[in-house]
């Protein structure tokens, strides 16, 4: 680059200048240009520098390349500022990201294929449309969130289902109650009053014989013979054998979504037993699901913090609360687990609180662990059924520590009934629950540590300065036969010896009286 325009960078003359040849060609010569070996290479190059990464080629390209004599240091113009700051550290050089760079650049992208020797702009498009094609196929085949995915597109889809099979059977229900209302009263399942609808048709044509249909429908012989009583005393309108036929299309099209929905359930609770066994263990696949759906991905709710996992759902209220000063939200969408129903109204926000918690470590052993296992989220579902128990009763649980511990030794003995070859593959899993046993000793010993120096300060403030030789009295004391006596019966024997003056204890005496000696010196000093 010869020379920079960067105070009318943005004017619309020097802006236009860019898209002329001759005008760019003035400010800008090419110095090197370095081709990539194959269409790999290129691909390789472009996924290190995606994740702000130096390649060998880059790094090989630029040594060569960039002058390291003279009385002026080069500056290398970057337009990505996460790879900038990697050739900061590689080469220690001067490096600008932003500002003018941007400007240049485009203008080469622009004037590629004329800086080039030999290469046309036919080429060069194709070349960058089968680089971005390999690119995003790479991104998509190598994608970390490809099976959290199934999980947030199966969850959406399943609560669409709800909300139209819902729509739909209330369409049934004020359609054909215009011929039967007093079906809507007897059966007041959207599902089962949809099937009814298909079995019955025209109520005029139900008999004794049609009573076994409907039994196995309705599951229940009572309401089979009300709704054949009620429909020999309908008060509803005649209808026409074209709107019957219309309504039974209707309402099998519902029945069948009705029971692909029951399919779709059974596939997001296998997926999530795949993807996330603990946090379905200890949460529930819907509520877990909806937690990775919300989150984006099972990494992204591992990342976050236990107070984020707690209101994860209920921003609007936080925000609310926020701006008009009021209570934050206890809960989000874990407020749809059975634990905070169970809860009493003052204990709501505790256990909330404490199911965040074990809802954050369970999708941390679910999201770096490679073997699924449920061991841990059963564990902790436990720990937090305990934790109800003891609002209710006052039992107090067990410890982290414990439970880890019995994690553990479960997911071992698991592995010994499967073979040797289970217990290689439950290594990574083994390393993950150490970590986590490690952390919760870690806090375990720090909380211990943490009382004791409150402990040694206050020993350190209670003894007077003629401590040290009360010890060696005691220790005297204890080689003479005084070993068994209490500490207060040796404090009356340490008053009553002056008096006494014993011979053997002479030296004691001494060593009580120095110190009210010096006390006197002191006190004639001043």
């Amino acid at each position: 680059v010869k020379e920079v325009e960067e105070i009318g960078m943005l004017l619309p003359q020097v802006e236009e200048s860019v898209l002329s040849l001759a005008k760019f060609n003035s400010i800008v010569s090419l110095a090197a240009f370095f081709p990539f070996k194959s269409a790999q290479a290129a691909l390789e190059n472009m996924n290190a520098i995606s994740e702000g990464l130096v390649h060998a080629d880059l790094k090989l390209f630029l040594e060569t390349n960039l002058p390291r004599s003279g009385k002026k240091k080069p500056m290398l113009g970057v337009s990505d500022a996460k790879i900038g700051a990697a050739l900061q550290e590689e080469f220690g050089m001067s490096i600008q990201t932003g500002g003018v760079v941007g400007e240049i650049l485009r203008g080469v992208r622009l004037h590629f294929h004329a800086l080039v020797k030999g290469l046309t702009a036919l080429a060069a498009s194709k070349a960058q449309l089968g680089l971005g094609h390999s690119y995003s196929r790479a991104k998509v085949k190598f994608n970390v969130n490809r099976a959290d995915n199934m999980i947030i597109q199966s969850i959406a889809l399943l609560d669409q289902l709800d909300k139209d099979i819902n729509t739909f059977s209330m369409r049934v229900r004020e359609w054909y109650g215009y011929h039967f209302p007093e079906l809507i009263k007897i059966v007041p399942d959207n599902s089962t009053y949809c099937r009814l609808t298909q079995l019955i048709g025209n109520r005029k044509e139900l008999s004794e014989e049609s009573l076994e249909a409907l039994e196995e429908v309705v599951m229940d012989g009572a309401k089979a013979q009300a709704i054949l009583e009620a429909s020999r005393q309908s008060m509803g309108m005649d209808i026409s054998p074209i709107d019957l036929i219309n309504i039974e299309r209707f309402s099998s099209r519902v029945v069948s979504l009705a029971a692909y929905r029951l399919e779709l359930q059974e596939y997001l609770r296998s997926k999530m037993g795949q993807v996330a066994p603990n946090l379905a263990a200890l949460i529930g696949e819907v509520v877990g699901a909806r937690l990775i759906s919300h989150a984006g991905s099972l990494t992204n709710l591992a990342k976050y913090p236990a107070s984020t996992v707690q209101i994860l759902g209920a921003e609007k209220a936080l925000f609310r609360a926020l701006k008009t000063r009021g209570n934050t939200p206890k809960y989000g969408l874990i407020f749809h687990s059975t634990f905070i129903g169970r809860a009493a109204a003052k204990n709501k926000g505790r256990i909330s609180r404490y199911l965040a918690n074990k809802c954050t470590i369970a999708s941390r052993i679910d999201c770096f662990s490679e073997v699924p296992t449920s061991v841990f989220g059963d564990k902790l579902r436990e720990q937090v059924e305990e934790r109800l128990s003891f609002y209710e009763t006052g039992d107090m649980p067990r410890k982290n520590v414990d439970v880890m511990k019995e994690a553990v030794q479960e997911v071992r003995r698991r592995g010994r009934r499967r073979g040797k070859d289970y217990n290689y593959r439950l290594r990574i899993e083994w390393n993950t629950a150490a970590s986590v046993l490690a952390v919760f000793k870690q806090e375990h010993e720090n909380g211990e540590t943490e009382t004791e120096p409150v402990v040694k300060k206050k020993k350190k403030k209670q003894p007077k300065p003629d401590a040290p030789e009360e010890g060696q009295m005691e220790e005297e004391g204890a080689e003479n036969g005084a070993a068994q006596e209490t500490p207060a019966k040796k404090k009356k024997k340490r008053k009553s010896e002056p008096q006494e003056g014993a011979g053997e204890q002479e030296p004691e005496e001494q060593s009580v009286e120095t110190p009210a000696k010096k006390k006197k010196k002191k006190k004639e000093a001043e």
